[in-house]
Order: C-alpha cells, then sequence, then structure tokens
C-alpha cells in the first residue's frame, strides 16, 4: 500500500511540474499595463495593443479622437472605435490608421456621437484576444495575425447591427462589395512618407450586407446606397441582419491591394472561427513569452515580468511582408519602391539601444540579423542610417546610435551585415548633418571634431549630445577594431574619450561648456534642460558607458564616485525647470517616485544602479536593482515610472529581473545585479539553455552571497554573451546580508576603456 500511495504522489508532483512547465504565459499578460497616462504624468504611454510579435499592425481600442496622441486612457469610460494603429508613443503621430465601430439601431458617424460607454470589469485585455462588452450590450472581440485581424461583433437581439469604417485623417478611399459581403480602400496618414504612399486594407463579413453607404468624416454626411468614395476623411457603413454576430477578417498592405488580399488569405484563410485566430496567436505568444521562463515569484512578479516581456516584443515593427512564393518584400519608406529582403521600423535608438535591443540579441537573434541588414538597406536607399523611424525617419532626440547596434552585433557573433558598410555609413553620419532632425547626422559635429565637444549654447543640449557621441565614436572605433580596420579605428579613437571635456573637476559633474571653453554660469546640477535632453547633470554625469572607469578617475577615486552614486538617492527630489520653463511629465515622475535625483522613468540614467560593480560595492547594485523593480513596477495600468518608450523601459526590467544589464551594448558583457526569481530558464534559439538559478531568493534575500558558473566558483560582476549562448548554469547563493568582499579584483570588473 506503501508503494502504490508513495507511486501515486510521484505521479501527482510529475504532474505538477509538468503543468507549471507548460502553463499559459500569455495569460500573465495585461495589455493594459501602462495605459492611465496623459499629457501631465504617464505611467507607460500605452495603448491595449493586440498584435503578434514584432507584428506589422497591431490592433486596439480607441478612446481618444482621431489624430489624438492618446488613443486609449485608462481613465475615460467611452470607446469610439477599434482602430489598426502603429504608433510608438503618444509623443509620435500614427500612421495607416482606420477603424471599425460597431452600433445598435441607429447608425452614428460623428466620433464624437457615436463613442459609447463600458466599464473595464467588461474588458479582456490580453496580447492575443480583446475583448469589450459596452453598457448597450454590444461585444467586440479581436484576435490578432501578423499583418491582419480577425474581429467579431455581437449585437443584441432585434436591434439594427451597424457597423461604421472611419478613415482617420488625410486621404482614404473605400470601395463596398455588396454582394461579396466585404470592403476595400487605402488610407493614407501619418508622416514623412513618399507621394502616393498608402495602406490598402480589405475586410471580409461571414454575414450578409442588408444596406450600406459611404461616409465623410470632414463632415459627417452620409451617401446611402454610395459602395465608393475617395478624398479626405472617407468612410464606409454597412448594416446586417437584427441581432447577428458579425465575424470581420482584416488585412492590410503597403504594397498593394492584391498582397492585402494575399496577407488575409494566407493569415485567416484557414480560419472558420474567431476561436481559431486566438488560439493561433496564443500559441504565438506562448512560444515567444517561453523563451524566458521565470518561477518562483509571486503571481504579482510573473504578471509583471510577462507583462513587460510582452511590451519588449512589439518594437521594431516588421515592415516587410510576403509574396506569392514565399519570399519577403517590402514597400520603402526611405525611397518610395519596393525591394525584396526585410524591413523594419517603428523605433526610437536614443530609448531602444540601451537594453531593448541588446535583449534582441538574446533573445531573438536570427530576427535581430535580419534587423541590422535592413538597417544597411535603409542606409542605400535614403543616404542615412535610421535614427527615429516610425517609419520614415524623424531624426529625433541625439546620437548616432545605430552604430551601437552593429558593434553589439558584431561582438556577439551576429554576423549578418558588412561591416565596412556600417563604418562608412557611421563616418558619413557623424561628419554630416542631415535634413531632418538632431540625431539625423550630428548636430555641432565640427566644432565636435575640433574641440573635443559639442558647445553650449550654440547648439542645445550640447553636453548631452557630447557625451552620447563619445559613446557612440567607441562602438565605431570597436566595430572597426574588431574587423581589423586600423583607418576607422585610428578616426573613432580620437574621440572616444571626449566625455571628459565636458567633466568640471570642481563641481564633479558633467557641465555645458561655450565655444571659448568657459563653463555655462549660475550652474546647478538640478536644473532641466539648457544642455541636457529631457534631464539635469544629476542624470547625465554617468552617461560615459564605454568607460566607467576613466569616470571613477575623473572623480578622484572608487570611494568619491560610490559617494556621489549615494548621493543620487538621497538628495531631495526637487527641479528646476530650467530651459523647459515648467514641469514637465518627466520631473513629475521623478518627484513622484521619491528617490532623490533617480529618474528612472526616461532613459539617460537607466544603467546608473548598475555602475557600483565598477566600483568594488556590487551589494549596493543588488539592492537598488531590485528596489527599482519592486517599486517602480507592475502589471497595472499604472505599471510604469514614465513613459514604456518602445520596449525599452520593458526591456529594462526584463534583464534586471534576469540578474543582469547591459550598461555597454558593444563589449558582449552584461553587469551583475540581484534577480527577481528562483529560478530562470532561457531557452535560446540554438536550442541550448542558460539556468539562473537563486533557490534562497525572496524579498529579503536581494543579495548575492556567493556565485558558480557551470560548477565553477565566479566572483566577476559581469557575465559574457558567449557564457549564456553556450547555455550552462549561473547558481547564486542569496542572502539578506550584502557579502561586502566579493567581487573586488580587478578581473571582477565589467569593462571600461580604462580599465
Amino acid at each position: 500500500m506503501k508503494i502504490k500511495l508513495f507511486t501515486l504522489l510521484i505521479i501527482c508532483l510529475s504532474t505538477n511540474v509538468l503543468v507549471a512547465q507548460n502553463k499559459d504565459l500569455v495569460n500573465y499578460v495585461n495589455t493594459l499595463q501602462g495605459t492611465n497616462s496623459k499629457h501631465e504624468l504617464t505611467r507607460g504611454n500605452t495603448y491595449p495593443t493586440t498584435a503578434l510579435p514584432f507584428g506589422m499592425h497591431t490592433w486596439t481600442p480607441q478612446t481618444g479622437k482621431n489624430g489624438d496622441g492618446w488613443k486609449y486612457q485608462y481613465f475615460k469610460d467611452k470607446i469610439r472605435g477599434f482602430q489598426q494603429a502603429h504608433q510608438c508613443s503618444s509623443w509620435t503621430r500614427d500612421y495607416a490608421v482606420f477603424s471599425l465601430m460597431p452600433m445598435a439601431d441607429q447608425l452614428i458617424v460623428n466620433e464624437n456621437l457615436r463613442e459609447t460607454k463600458f466599464s473595464h470589469t467588461n474588458e479582456i485585455a490580453k496580447p492575443n484576444y480583446y475583448k469589450v462588452t459596452f453598457d448597450n450590450q454590444i461585444t467586440t472581440e479581436i484576435a490578432p495575425t501578423e499583418r491582419g485581424a480577425h474581429l467579431r461583433f455581437s449585437y443584441p437581439k432585434s436591434k439594427k447591427s451597424y457597423l461604421v469604417l472611419d478613415g482617420y485623417t488625410r486621404l482614404s478611399g473605400v470601395k463596398i462589395f455588396p454582394k461579396e459581403n466585404k470592403i476595400t480602400g487605402f488610407v493614407n496618414n501619418g508622416e514623412g512618407f513618399k507621394k502616393g504612399w498608402k495602406s490598402y486594407f480589405v475586410i471580409k463579413f461571414d454575414q450578409k450586407i442588408k444596406a450600406f453607404g459611404t461616409w465623410d468624416n470632414k463632415s459627417n454626411t452620409t451617401k446611402t446606397d454610395s459602395t465608393s468614395a475617395e478624398g479626405l476623411g472617407k468612410g464606409a457603413y454597412v448594416m446586417f441582419k437584427g441581432g447577428v454576430k458579425v465575424q470581420v477578417k482584416v488585412a492590410s498592405s503597403y504594397i498593394s491591394l492584391a498582397q492585402a488580399e494575399l496577407n488575409l488569405e494566407t493569415e485567416l484563410g484557414a480560419d472558420k472561427t474567431l476561436e481559431q485566430t486566438k488560439a493561433n496567436a496564443a500559441a504565438v505568444w506562448n512560444k515567444s513569452l517561453g523563451k524566458i521562463v521565470v518561477e518562483g515569484g509571486s503571481q504579482a512578479d510573473m504578471e509583471t515580468f510577462y507583462s513587460c516581456f510582452f511590451r519588449a516584443s512589439l518594437f521594431s515593427r516588421k515592415f516587410y511582408e510576403i509574396n506569392k512564393e514565399g519570399k519577403p518584400y517590402y514597400f520603402s519608406p526611405y525611397d518610395g519602391k519596393v525591394h525584396e529582403g526585410y524591413m523594419f521600423t517603428d523605433t526610437g535608438f536614443w530609448d531602444t539601444f540601451r537594453a531593448q535591443f541588446p535583449l534582441n540579441t538574446l533573445i531573438h537573434p536570427n530576427m535581430h540579423g535580419q534587423y541590422l541588414a535592413s538597417m544597411l538597406a535603409a542606409y542605400e536607399q535614403c543616404g542615412w542610417l535610421p535614427s527615429w523611424s516610425f517609419p520614415s525617419e524623424a531624426g529625433s532626440m541625439i546620437g548616432n546610435h545605430a552604430i551601437t547596434l552593429f558593434a553589439d552585433a558584431w561582438v556577439k557573433g551576429i554576423r549578418t551585415f558588412d561591416p565596412n558598410k556600417a563604418l562608412e555609413a557611421y563616418l558619413h553620419e557623424a561628419n554630416n548633418k542631415g535634413p531632418w532632425g538632431p540625431a539625423n547626422g550630428r548636430d555641432g559635429w565640427k566644432e565636435y571634431a575640433q574641440l573635443g565637444y559639442v558647445p553650449y549654447p550654440k547648439y542645445r543640449e550640447a553636453t548631452a549630445k557630447t557625451l552620447e557621441y563619445a559613446y557612440d565614436d567607441f562602438c565605431g572605433y570597436q566595430l572597426a577594431k574588431l574587423t581589423g580596420n586600423d583607418f576607422y579605428a585610428n578616426v573613432f579613437q580620437r574621440q572616444m574619450f571626449n566625455y571628459k571635456n565636458v567633466y568640471d573637476p570642481s563641481t564633479r559633474f558633467m557641465r555645458g561648456k561655450d565655444l571659448d571653453g568657459k563653463w555655462t554660469a549660475n550652474f546647478d546640477p538640478i536644473e532641466w534642460g539648457g544642455p541636457f535632453t529631457e534631464g539635469n547633470s544629476w542624470h547625465y554625469t554617468w552617461s560615459v558607458f564605454q568607460d566607467t572607469q576613466g569616470l571613477i578617475n575623473l572623480m578622484g577615486g572608487e570611494k568619491n564616485f560610490t559617494a556621489k552614486l549615494d548621493s543620487v538617492f538621497s538628495e531631495p527630489s526637487k527641479v528646476k525647470v530650467g530651459t523647459y520653463g515648467g514641469m514637465i511629465h518627466e520631473m513629475t515622475e521623478m518627484v513622484m517616485a521619491n528617490m532623490g535625483q533617480y529618474a528612472h522613468g526616461n532613459q539617460p540614467i537607466q544603467h546608473l544602479v548598475y555602475l557600483y560593480n565598477y566600483a568594488n560595492q556590487p551589494y549596493k547594485t543588488q539592492f537598488h536593482a531590485r528596489n527599482v523593480m519592486s517599486k517602480l513596477y507592475n502589471a497595472t495600468e499604472n505599471g510604469y515610472p514614465g513613459d514604456e518608450d518602445q520596449g525599452q523601459t520593458s526591456s529594462w526590467y526584463v534583464l534586471s529581473a534576469m540578474g543582469f544589464y547591459s550598461v555597454t551594448p558593444g563589449t558582449g558583457e552584461y553587469v551583475l545585479g540581484s534577480p527577481m526569481f528562483k529560478k530562470i530558464t532561457i531557452n535560446l534559439e540554438n536550442g541550448k539553455k542558460f539556468v539562473i538559478d537563486a533557490a534562497k531568493n525572496s524579498k529579503e534575500n536581494v543579495y548575492i552571497r556567493s556565485a558558480t558558473l557551470n560548477g565553477k566558483k565566479y566572483n566577476a560582476n559581469f557575465i559574457t554573451h558567449s557564457d549564456l549562448v553556450n547555455g550552462g548554469v549561473l547558481k547564486l547563493e542569496m542572502s539578506s546580508v550584502p557579502n561586502e568582499n566579493r567581487g573586488l579584483e580587478k578581473a571582477d570588473k565589467p569593462f571600461s576603456l580604462s580599465k
């Protein structure tokens, strides 16, 4: 009997383990995370995205007016449409948008009058499935594909059943085919596109169209029985029999209407019900999310991790399509022509070079290799490397960070591009100013080359630009050195230490410096703007990614350096608005976080907590990394400490929750922190696994007492990309008491040029 009971117990335990391993990870994700945002205060600036990983099109409910950057705000209680969307953030305009809106009994086309009340208690928001039931009992469901979506509208019984297609802003066209129960059309909205660009769409219904017409969203007038319209803000409406459930299949293409039809057939043709599309999308997401399996955390921690991992898996967006022969091709937003191969878009490198792309090198190396090749294709088509694309080039923010992606990929063994072509493109970038924004080419490039810094106030945000140019030049040098190109190595080597030229030893801060070499007067490190970008000197003094040891030397040694790091958290959370002239949301978010001058809601300081590893106090990194994750992130509508920014802020969490972070992309190293879970398994594309085993991890046990890598004692404060992709086990003995004697040797410190 005892043997039988023991056997039964083993079977039950094995079953429980199997169930745990096959959890539906997509169900941990809340796509409403970060949606409770507004102009004055952002908690993510996200919208409830229904999409596949890196999908070309996404879908979302719309609470904001057409053209409003805040397309969905959690505190609003009315929806006016369900959009095909592509927006990077509320601060950038969307493109290729149209929407569908169901209504019962009465046809209302005006977007302000047709909006309908709902409650979040009647809303489900997952990556593979969105559902909402309005107060008027109409239910909308959405399940995604890469270039389309499967929708279902369920109308209340005995009510007339209308569906309105809104052409959004600018030029649009529609054609209704009543006998085929189909609508086709195009939209032309967005910024910076080549003349004549269109996004074509096809919409097919599984119910008969009983009545139809077109309308104009500028005048909100309708034309009954009209089958076509083209012009500014044109749309369509159809009516079905009362109380029907209608399934709607939608797909779009930037190439042609025929390709839109092909996309629909390829991606949705086999799905007879929305449930099939929903299940297919769940399978895709579970495979993608399953590349990192975390165990031994609370339900809330699991939800935060996978919600962030979901956000980290949306950008950069695929901009290519698959032709009849099964080969990729794309319409280029750079030259307005159709090309063979891959293209990606919708990212801003100033945000995403720090963590989002390094995460991709580890989790999605094959796709990342395609991305790198597409960057050089963009260079060939428009003469410049991308810096901020949505989807054409805008040149927003600062720096020339495309080179960081090339250097980081090369050092990690991703070799899908010509390094000489990349260096040629970067040299052109570094020695010219392009026609678009400040990150298109280089603001102040002549002075930077001649003086060793960008002078302020001749150039706005000049000190921030100097610091980021110096890091970019290091990456150019690194790629050149790794590929044996002495010419480029010599060019960029001269400039990668330029950070020293804007460091003021009398204040121990980075400062603005004018053409004559004089420091900007009336300096206050808490003053935002001026020589800095969306921050102050407390934030930018640490922007020496390539040479933390050099910064330590400038500050007079490790004791001074760590004392100043400590001061970031102990300083009052006060703000001087500086050249901004008033409180911007980043300032408000820093004050709300109440962590001194630490402003995690924006990118410049996000690497700071990891810098103790360079100065013999790694245990402080472990404390602060866990504190930031626990205090500033959750899976709710208030889930972020500021703008999520195309996966960057989420990727910071994903990497940090695994126990490491990419302080210096381009070196192949990740700096150690403190993992959030007892066990993390990275399922690599090469078929190997890397496990972070921290069995005694808890809210109290945040410190690493000791470590082994593949059974051997491991004292280093970093781990290499090759260690990870070769597979193995990093075992961490966690403790509630810091080990102040671990990781203190020179060899234990991460990469620095001056090491």
